[in-house]
């Protein structure tokens, strides 16, 4: 057996994981979350530049030179939502993607797996419309303690299955 059959065949083991369903599903709603937060950053450049409210010198060059552009370097309280509503995501997508990963090569059930993905990704596109309209609390907190308790169950289901 030569070093590339055996290449081959490491590349073929590692494609069969897109087979499994539970996988494909935890892919799917990882990058849709993934993508949701990465839409964050640009909501962010748009509520500075429509606010003209920037954190650094040289990204207010194109509204005048000296004096005339420090009056940009300021702080917004809507920038600073959808600051706040980012770092929010950064501090609960990111957990997810690693422990859904794990949960998902544990060996749920399908439909256990579906639920889980399903609940977090809609509870963190609730937590952002929540954060970006406002809508008045507790949708927002419930939104992300949903998300939270999503993420806590399938930690949980690793844990188990490791442990036993």
């Amino acid at each position: 057996m030569d070093w590339l059959s055996v290449r081959r065949g490491e590349m073929a083991k590692s494609t069969q994981l897109i087979d499994n369903e539970v996988f494909r599903a935890y892919a799917t709603y990882a990058a849709i979350v993934l993508i949701k937060m990465m839409l964050m950053s640009l909501i962010t450049a748009y509520f500075r530049i429509t606010r003209k409210a920037f954190v650094n010198p040289e990204d207010t060059e194109s509204f005048g030179k000296g004096e005339n552009a420090k009056k940009y370097l300021r702080t917004d309280p809507d920038v600073e939502r959808v600051r706040r509503g980012h770092l929010n995501d950064l501090e609960n997508i990111v957990p997810f993607v690693g422990i859904g990963l794990l949960y998902a090569l544990s060996g749920p059930e399908l439909s256990t797996a579906l639920l889980h993905f399903r609940i977090f990704t809609g509870a963190r596109i609730l937590h952002t419309f929540a954060y970006l309209i406002p809508l008045p609390q507790p949708g927002r907190g419930l939104s992300w303690a949903v998300g939270y308790s999503v993420t806590f169950s399938m930690a949980y289901k690793v844990l188990k299955t490791a442990w036993l």
